[in-house]
């Protein structure tokens, strides 16, 4: 480690943030892996089946054996498309997930570094600004396929889109007015903090101060990632699949990586703002780490509340029944719309009766 010792500040930052960002990558698409693992376990579980059990012990090679499959697959391109979107499209399915969780901090400190790859003071505007990106995938996918039903599918990804953006930016209000601070690290030294000498513990975590903001948040997600119950993008009884029924090989599998990489991002976030982060009330884990053993067991506490989620988002998916595209929409106009509205206020209202004399 001499030769660390011997750079300048700015260069030792540099090599930080590059092991960050590899090892923050390299996590991020082992979880997507077998999250796919995961979810034809609990699938197979669900209908009383096995689920992948002949590539390796217990079937845990099998995400493996699917990339290979996915690259060797013949790449067939129908002759009718329209190529340069059909080739852009399932590429930038994929890197909204991955470039969200560059303001996500996934531990405390370790080594004297935040474990945040980019420590934005205008964390969550960035989340969602990025997060919105990952719709023109599906868009540019139906209308690259020049088919009526791919199209269909990328017209209808927008309209939810937008229904569900706006439910989504609206339910974090109240968790930003509480806080006072876009910065992410933020949100969580505030669910961290101590009050009348006491550590708050679990009811610290704002999801039990903003319970009806993580409904909303949760029921935007699943359809900001196109899961069940608001996947009538795929749709496969009118849409037989959807904006993908085009593709093959690996670029239909960028779509369903871009798929997992957002359920990852979505839990990740969730963890941020209602579950205290990579905070544990035991053990002085509500703190940032002292030592190298609280900073990695800060990491793996993030990283298990976040499989957690994954995990419920994969059980719904075989749980809950589609919605029609019409119920989607009511939802989210006059149903989560509404309440997130009411609940700015609601919460606006509660802090100027805190701070009048």
């Amino acid at each position: 480690m001499d030769w660390l010792n011997q750079l300048s500040p700015t260069q030792q930052f540099a090599v930080f943030s590059a092991v960050k960002v590899a090892v923050a990558v390299g996590i991020a698409m082992f979880l997507v892996a077998y999250t796919v693992y995961v979810e034809r376990k609990v699938c197979a579980f669900i209908q009383d089946r096995v689920g992948p059990n002949r590539v390796g012990p217990f079937g845990l090679l099998q995400p493996m054996a699917d990339g290979v499959k996915a690259f060797l697959k013949e790449d067939f391109v129908p002759g009718h498309v329209r190529r340069a979107y059909f080739w852009l499209a399932p590429f930038i399915a994929l890197l909204p997930g991955l470039i969200t969780l560059a303001v996500i901090p996934f531990g405390s400190n370790l080594g004297g570094q935040k474990m945040v790859i980019a420590d934005l003071n205008v964390g969550v505007l960035f989340t969602f600004g990025i997060v919105s990106l990952g719709v023109y995938s599906i868009i540019l996918a139906g209308y690259a396929a020049n088919s009526k039903y791919p199209f269909l599918s990328g017209i209808r990804a927008g309209g939810q889109m937008i229904s569900y953006e706006l439910s989504m930016g609206l339910s974090v209000i109240p968790i930003l007015m509480l806080v006072g601070s876009l910065n992410l690290g933020d949100v969580i030294a505030y669910q961290s903090q101590w009050l009348f000498g006491q550590s708050q513990g679990l009811f610290g975590w704002l999801i039990f101060k903003q319970p009806l903001a993580f409904a909303i948040f949760l029921a935007a997600a699943f359809a900001e990632t196109n899961r069940l119950p608001f996947d009538v993008v795929e749709a496969e009884q009118e849409l037989a699949g959807g904006y993908n029924v085009e593709y093959s090989s690996i670029k239909f599998a960028l779509f369903f990586m871009g798929e997992y990489a957002n359920m990852i991002a979505s839990s990740a976030m969730m963890v941020t703002l209602f579950f205290g982060g990579w905070m544990l009330p035991c053990f002085g884990l509500d703190q940032p780490a002292t030592s190298l053993v609280a900073g990695l067991a800060h990491i793996v506490i993030f990283l298990g509340k976040t499989v957690l989620l994954v995990v419920m988002f994969v059980w719904v998916r075989w749980m809950w029944p589609r919605f029609r595209y019409d119920q989607l929409m009511n939802l989210g106009w006059r149903g989560l719309l509404p309440l997130a509205l009411a609940n700015i206020v609601v919460t606006a209202a509660w802090l100027w009766w805190r701070s009048s004399p």
